[in-house]
């Protein structure tokens, strides 16, 4: 996997970088990397491979929309490990060996991920209109898509791990959300990652005061 720049991404994320709305903040990020493999992913993707082949062989479930019956397509266990790897890329020093990738991604279509966006960044889009003009944050965010990744080619997944394996929860994380959108034709990968974060609890503002008030329970106690 390479680390692709595009500059239709970049006014995003600058964007995204920091949306504060004094009690809380909205941050934002998208990377597009190509699926290349480079000499690290080969061994990865081997190593990725087996552990799937082996979950289909203990595996006795076959309804359809199970995990086992999607994996048993060999350009379904491909995707798959295209994803795993951009999050290897991502989060480079972060060890993704807990993550049973079958358990955790879930394909999506515009229309699902639309209404998450809308519900969830209705107040950063009102700040991108009062900051830009013009078109919406999303009619923003579909034409880079779109032109990084042909939104109409691509496939939608969503990544929705446990909290244990879930390197993108920050400190004071209300909520998040991480998608990739897939480019088969062109092995192309483009993450979105979007969260909302408690700038009380980022800058340790209730700790502080949850120690302070066990201060003072304490303080009136024989010890």
């Amino acid at each position: 996997m390479k680390f692709l720049e595009y500059t239709p991404l970049d006014r995003l994320n600058d964007f995204l970088s920091c949306v504060n709305f004094g009690e809380r903040t909205i941050k934002g990020c998208l990377e597009a990397y190509s699926c290349k493999h480079t000499g690290t992913d080969k061994k990865l993707s081997l190593s990725l491979e087996h552990e799937i082949l082996d979950y289909l062989g203990k595996s006795s479930d076959t309804d359809s929309s199970s995990p086992a019956e999607y994996l048993l397509s060999r350009s379904s266990r491909k995707t798959l490990i295209y994803l795993v790897l951009t999050l290897y890329h991502m989060y480079p020093d972060y060890d993704f060996s807990l993550v049973k990738a079958h358990q955790f991604f879930t394909e999506e279509s515009w229309d699902s991920f639309k209404q998450i966006f809308e519900t969830y960044m209705l107040e950063a889009s009102r700040e991108w209109i009062e900051a830009n003009g013009g078109n919406s944050l999303l009619e923003a965010l579909y034409k880079a898509l779109d032109e990084v990744v042909r939104l109409s080619e691509c496939e939608i997944y969503s990544y929705n791990p446990d909290s244990d394996v879930d390197p993108f929860l920050e400190k004071g994380s209300i909520w998040s959300f991480n998608f990739f959108f897939y480019n088969r034709k062109l092995k192309r990968v483009v993450s979105f990652r979007f969260c909302c974060i408690s700038n009380l609890m980022a800058d340790g503002f209730l700790d502080d005061l949850c120690y302070e008030d066990d201060g003072e329970i304490f303080d009136g106690m024989d010890m």
